[in-house]
């Protein structure tokens, strides 16, 4: 076991902003990685003071939206899309994204990109097969771990630290409120009808990470092996 340099971390930072979405703490240059020669990874999550964040001021008029949002997250259990994801060096790159609650998500980048994450089993699973690695971290250190609840809240456990409604597009962004330091997820719908247009995930050091969703499905069969876990290290 070895453990991986600084330099051949951010080397890769431009790959591995292609799964942010899932996993903010990647970006975080000083996070301790160990890798399995020609295995795999396991990440070590750095343990972060938790530090209460600012909840945004909310009108009568924001809770009704933030209520409507919730019921609209709860209504379909799966969804099946086309993405395009901006990194924040630029880099665009398009997939397909699967998600099935509870707990279940696949990210598929279209080639070259050599990336695969799947959600299943409490794990969020990294696949990066050009350098034939695999990484694995809690799913509830992960800010998209939000929304693959059984039930997905806005309260509860979850700060609103952010909200915006105009130009006919609502944008909701959160923390977990005991683990801030996790990463914001910012979330923008559609308000006629209300859906889920985009998403990004804003990381410690100000890196952002958005996905938007093209030719959306929700409600679909997902046959259950979409959301199989690569092999990981023993």
């Amino acid at each position: 076991m070895t453990l991986v340099s600084r330099d051949f971390f951010l080397s890769r930072r431009g790959l591995m902003a292609g799964v942010a979405v899932l996993l903010p703490v990647l970006a975080l240059p000083c996070a301790p990685v160990v890798m399995a020669q020609g295995a795999g990874a396991r990440m070590s999550v750095p343990q972060q003071d938790a530090v209460a964040p600012e909840a945004a001021v909310l009108s009568d008029t924001d809770r009704a939206w933030l209520a409507k949002i919730e019921q609209t997250l709860n209504s379909a259990s799966t969804f099946q899309a086309r993405m395009q994801q901006l990194d924040a060096d630029g880099k665009r790159t398009t997939g397909v994204v699967w998600m099935k609650r509870p707990g279940q998500m696949r990210l598929a980048y279209d080639p070259p990109t050599p990336l695969l994450l799947v959600a299943n089993e409490g794990k969020v699973v990294f696949r990066d097969n050009q350098l034939d690695q695999t990484t694995v971290i809690p799913m509830e250190r992960t800010p998209l771990g939000l929304l693959l609840r059984q039930h997905v809240s806005l309260s509860d456990d979850v700060t609103v630290t952010g909200f915006a409604h105009e130009g006919g597009l609502v944008q909701v962004s959160l923390v977990r409120t005991s683990s801030p330091g996790d990463g914001s997820l910012t979330l923008v719908f559609h308000d006629k009808p209300l859906a889920l247009r985009s998403w990004s995930v804003l990381d410690a050091q100000g890196r952002e990470t958005r996905v938007t969703l093209f030719d959306v499905h929700t409600g679909i069969a997902i046959p259950p092996d979409t959301f199989t876990l690569p092999a990981q290290p023993e």
